[in-house]
């Protein structure tokens, strides 16, 4: 048990170093990333500063497994090198229970990092998206589902349009049962339009079978009604904006995701992309184990067989090669090739049952 908590604390230490390099190495380069991209917009020091901060963690939580592999590879060059390796083996201990502690604390930092860390990250990329919105259009479309049905909101100089309705196709171009209250500059309400359904055209809704209300310089809004059969609400939303709008799966908290996965589909959108990102998050611990297996299977030897910058070399690209796999197969996932459990957990798996199978022919060796 000493010599186990010996090798957690060790791996943990080293984790949590590798993973603070990283994240000022990401927050420096994402400075210059940010200051590009905002720099005719007339935002701030102090506003990129902030913009900085908050796309961090969202860039640290995306290359986690390759810090797990990389803490995996400096940890055991380190014991390597100071022959605490050496004496574990010399005095009976195997290459399994050696990686026991450092697997361990992976699924524990897996399981922490879907917990807790998912939802602050989730967190900020919302805020990062409202305010880079901010800055690079003034006014942001935004849609959001819930159980009343979708909201969509559209902002122009001239105001703000509000519209729910109570379902839409896959991409939300076609609504049905919509209502668009518009608002003045102000804030005002300006005008109220319920239709049976609206299709988005270029640069237009067009209404069918609309009733308008204008609640303006109206002091009878029924009796100022008008009925048309088709309407057109202008609009500078594209389908693009509108898929934008839903956030990434990343920007909705892991504890909220089931719930969200319902509404969409009960709103009738397809919620496939975020099924399989709540897939791929419940498999991070497995994966965080996969990447400390596959870092040991080159890494977990003495430093005098030599070779160790190509071990060390071999480990990398097999890390980063498990992290393309696992990022192609989420891919292929979201479009529908593959089935979503085989898309989260087939990678995983099949790096575990790889690794154990090296490991366990080098030790018999």
């Amino acid at each position: 048990m000493t010599l186990f908590l010996y090798f957690a604390r060790r791996f943990l230490f080293t984790f949590l170093s590798v993973a603070g390099l990283f994240l000022v190495i990401l927050i420096l380069i994402d400075m210059v990333e940010q200051i590009r991209r905002f720099s005719g917009t007339g935002a701030s020091f102090g506003e990129i500063l902030e913009l900085t901060v908050l796309n961090a963690p969202d860039s640290l939580y995306r290359i986690l497994p390759l810090i797990v592999v990389l803490a995996v590879i400096t940890l055991f060059i380190s014991l390597s090198r100071s022959s605490e390796l050496v004496a574990a083996r010399a005095a009976g201990v195997s290459a399994l229970r050696i990686l026991l502690a450092p697997i361990s604390v992976a699924v524990l930092v897996g399981l922490f990092a879907i917990s807790v860390l998912n939802p602050l990250v989730a967190a900020t990329v919302k805020q990062y998206e409202v305010k880079a919105a901010r800055h690079t259009q003034g006014t942001a479309s935004v849609l959001s589902v819930s159980n009343e049905g979708l909201w969509l909101r559209q902002g122009s100089a001239e105001g703000q349009t509000v519209i729910r309705a109570s379902g839409a196709n896959f991409d939300a171009t076609r609504l049905v049962g919509v209502s668009f209250f518009g608002f003045d500059p102000e804030g005002n309400p300006a005008r109220r339009i319920e239709a049976e359904s609206a299709v988005l055209r270029d640069g237009a809704w067009i209404l069918t079978g609309a009733k308008l209300w204008p609640l303006k310089n109206s002091d009878n809004p029924e009796r100022d009604a008008q009925i048309w059969q088709s309407f057109g609400v202008p609009s500078d939303l594209t389908p693009d904006q509108i898929r934008d709008s839903f956030g990434t799966p990343r920007a909705i908290p892991f504890w909220e995701l089931p719930g969200f996965i319902a509404r969409l589909e009960n709103a009738g959108f397809s919620a496939r992309a975020h099924k399989v990102w709540y897939q791929m998050e419940l498999a991070k611990p497995l994966l965080f184990a996969a990447m400390v297996l596959v870092g040991a299977v080159f890494t977990l030897r003495p430093a005098r067989f030599g070779h160790t910058g190509l071990m060390v070399l071999l480990a990398v690209i097999s890390g980063f090669a498990l992290y393309f796999v696992r990022n192609f197969m989420q891919i292929l996932g979201e479009n529908g090739q593959i089935p979503l459990l085989l898309a989260a957990w087939a990678p995983p798996v099949a790096a575990i049952s790889l690794a154990l199978a090296l490991l366990l022919h080098l030790e018999d060796g």
